[in-house]
């Protein structure tokens, strides 16, 4: 009897000990280190930034004046604009008048700066001044990169389903990939690979050739979909993409996951629970680190522990809203942002995803988040 209760007791402790293993707390090394109420209206997506030149940009929305109703006080108009922020202390920086779109990417050679609007927006990043416009014909840009093997900038877009590509020196279009499938993010390995994860229901990651602007390989990630975050260990070759569901049909409620993946074949090498749908993901060569930021207002880190082990190390609550993602490789800081919402409408009839609350003006905030 005695040794059936110290046999069932090293049983006990060893199935606790693997659900904590398997069920990480928010306690970690990463903390939120600083908020900045930056405050200023209109919509937001992506966050970029640039560490050359120790700057931070969020490109914003611009909207029409609103009148009043019985209901709903007037709302005035809202200018685009790209808002450009310090690295280091998060201060105002500068803006840009009618510069505005999704994302923003970088050239530090040629000092040339890109936004994903339509048309595509060309700047200068010592003046702060628009350069030019840049056609892009049917495409609806989206995610934005620049890739420093071959200056170039790669603008994805959901609906003609490619990339088009510019020169980041002249910002002439060079031509368009067709990438097979709905782009999100994507990364860039320096070596004349650039991998896009798609968004579409059966989630996967075309890799390009930049020399041939050509598609080289569709990797399919089995059970995931609406993958929005992307991130790579380019020594290791190992991607990291961050899927909004899993299952098939899609477990209910969803099940976000990261899947791990080589980037040379594509072979899965681990899938992991994520707390949060993502919509961004990084990876920190310098700690082994990915990083991905979710709309319910969280961050999973995972760590390698070797290219072919990995595990959650940490899940961070951020701020609800915090959806997208930067990081400084200076600092290895991260950097998200959300603004505060009112009362949400009801959800329309017979079910669906309802709108979000109205924002609380002056709420937007940005997260600097670090150890």
């Amino acid at each position: 009897m005695y040794r059936f209760a110290v046999i069932l007791t090293m049983v006990i402790v060893f199935a606790v000990a693997i659900g904590l293993a398997q069920q990480p707390s928010a306690a970690g090394p990463y903390k939120v280190l600083k908020t900045v109420r930056a405050g200023g209206e209109g919509n937001w997506d992506y966050i970029y930034a640039d560490v050359a030149a120790r700057r931070l940009y969020i490109p914003r929305r611009g909207s029409a004046a609103v009148p009043a109703t019985d209901t709903r006080p007037a709302a005035p108009a809202v200018p685009t604009r790209l808002t450009i922020f310090n690295l280091d202390t998060l201060e105002p920086a500068g803006e840009i008048d009618g510069v505005g779109g999704n994302g923003t990417a970088v050239d530090p050679k040629s000092g040339r700066g890109f936004t994903s609007s339509r048309p595509v927006s060309m700047f200068d990043t010592k003046t702060m001044k628009l350069i030019k416009t840049i056609d892009v014909g049917a495409a609806a840009p989206d995610g934005i990169l620049f890739d420093a093997f071959n200056d170039r900038i790669y603008v994805f877009s959901h609906p003609t389903k490619d990339a088009t590509v510019i020169d980041s020196k002249e910002g002439t279009v060079l031509g368009t990939i067709d990438l097979g499938g709905v782009p999100e993010e994507g990364v860039a390995d320096g070596k004349g690979m650039l991998y896009v994860v798609m968004q579409d229901a059966e989630g996967s990651i075309t890799a390009v050739d930049v020399r041939t602007m050509k598609a080289t390989a569709h990797y399919p990630l089995g059970d995931k979909g609406g993958c929005n975050g992307l991130a790579l260990d380019a020594k290791n070759r190992v991607l990291f993409a961050a899927c909004a569901r899993s299952g098939n049909p899609p477990a209910q409620p969803p099940q976000p996951m990261m899947v791990i993946l080589r980037a040379d074949d594509g072979k899965i090498l681990a899938n992991l629970t994520l707390a949060g749908g993502s919509d961004g993901a990084v990876f920190n060569p310098a700690t082994l680190e990915a990083f991905s930021t979710h709309g319910n207002g969280t961050l999973t880190v995972v760590k390698e522990k070797s290219p072919t082990n990995f595990e959650v190390e940490q899940n961070l609550q951020t701020m609800n809203g915090a959806r997208t993602i930067a990081f400084d490789s200076k600092t290895n800081h991260i950097f998200t942002m959300s603004d505060e919402r009112g009362p949400a409408p009801p959800p329309p009839p017979g079910g669906g995803r309802g709108a979000r609350g109205a924002a609380v003006p002056g709420s937007f905030t940005i997260l600097m988040i670090g150890k």
